[in-house]
């Protein structure tokens, strides 16, 4: 696989791609995804830091930003909750398989010349707009702080004083991406590609995967008996591709670390299957002739294979 089609594989949406080319002759171009340090590491999370490794792989410097004024300004804890949580997912970052430069976001994010820009965006961005940037994003929406609008504004500040060339997202970002790259002028900063990837849905259904339920989620810390028992209890109708995360989990997780998967059956119900690619075993399931509990059985398994090693060096 090439450089762009690295780059390119489980993306929802690419924003100027068209400077990716071009990109990618720069001398190690830096990209970035940002995190709210709350709750466990779970697979919503795996899924962009495996398109990071993809970008690793693609020649980019990493840069992970553990976003901890944006995790208090959402109201996800306390200062003591949030540094010790960012302690925690840098090393499980690390156990992900991530090499990457770790950057705590008020480490330059109470600089003078920062605090500058995103006091000059203010000024040009009405409460509406920035709201509206943050309906995906935000905790309690509807009784939205002050904070939470700071907040957006922020996030493209980051982008700036970061040095980005290439932002890489889950998709819910991509209406304060969109507020970006109005603004970015006004901080004399270029627009750089976005780069958004899916989101897992939750395992209950419609809806995201969320650290706030935690049965809606696998961590990286459950044990082999809870990734099969959540996995057993999954939403995964027969032959419907919508919202299913089990399905979503092989495409975006599974896949980019197995060159195939294997299903085993009874020989009564056709024997062992295997696929090479997530579209083929997508048109399958779709005309029924693979059941949700043989998929799930497969996904567990290749869950623990992945999450066992990860497990292991975040214990250590």
């Amino acid at each position: 696989m090439d450089k762009l089609e690295l780059i390119k594989r489980n993306t929802e949406e690419i924003i100027n791609e068209d400077k990716l080319s071009e990109l990618l002759k720069k001398k190690n171009p830096v990209t970035y995804c940002g995190y709210e340090t709350s709750g466990a590491i779970h697979l919503g999370h795996l899924v962009t830091i495996t398109k990071l490794i993809d970008l690793k792989k693609a020649g980019f410097h990493v840069k992970v930003l553990f976003a901890d004024w944006h995790t208090y300004l959402n109201q996800k804890g306390d200062w003591d909750f949030i540094h010790r949580q960012a302690d925690i997912w840098k090393k499980g970052f690390r156990a992900a398989g991530l090499d990457a430069e770790f950057v705590l976001g008020s480490s330059f994010q109470r600089k003078q010349e920062y605090m500058d820009d995103v006091f000059t965006l203010a000024t040009k961005t009405t409460l509406n707009r920035g709201l509206r940037s943050m309906q995906q994003v935000a905790r309690d929406i509807e009784h939205a702080k002050i904070s939470q609008v700071i907040y957006p504004l922020m996030q493209i500040v980051d982008i700036k004083h970061l040095k980005i060339d290439l932002v890489q997202a889950g998709i819910e970002q991509r209406k304060i991406h969109a507020l970006g790259i109005e603004l970015f002028p006004m901080i004399n900063y270029k627009i750089p590609v976005f780069i958004h990837t899916p989101l897992i849905s939750s395992l209950k259904g419609p809806g995201k995967m969320s650290s706030s339920e935690p049965e809606s989620l696998i961590s990286i810390i459950d044990s082999d008996e809870s990734i099969r028992d959540k996995v057993k209890k999954a939403h995964c109708s027969e032959g419907i591709i919508k919202d299913n995360s089990i399905l979503q989990i092989t495409q975006l997780i599974i896949f980019p670390r197995f060159e195939e998967i294997e299903i085993k059956r009874s020989e009564k119900f056709g024997g062992n299957i295997t696929f090479k690619d997530y579209n083929e075993l997508k048109k399958s399931f779709s005309k029924k002739e693979v059941h949700p509990l043989d998929l799930k059985n497969a996904v567990s398994e290749y869950l623990i294979k992945i999450i066992t090693p990860i497990r292991k060096q975040f214990a250590e």
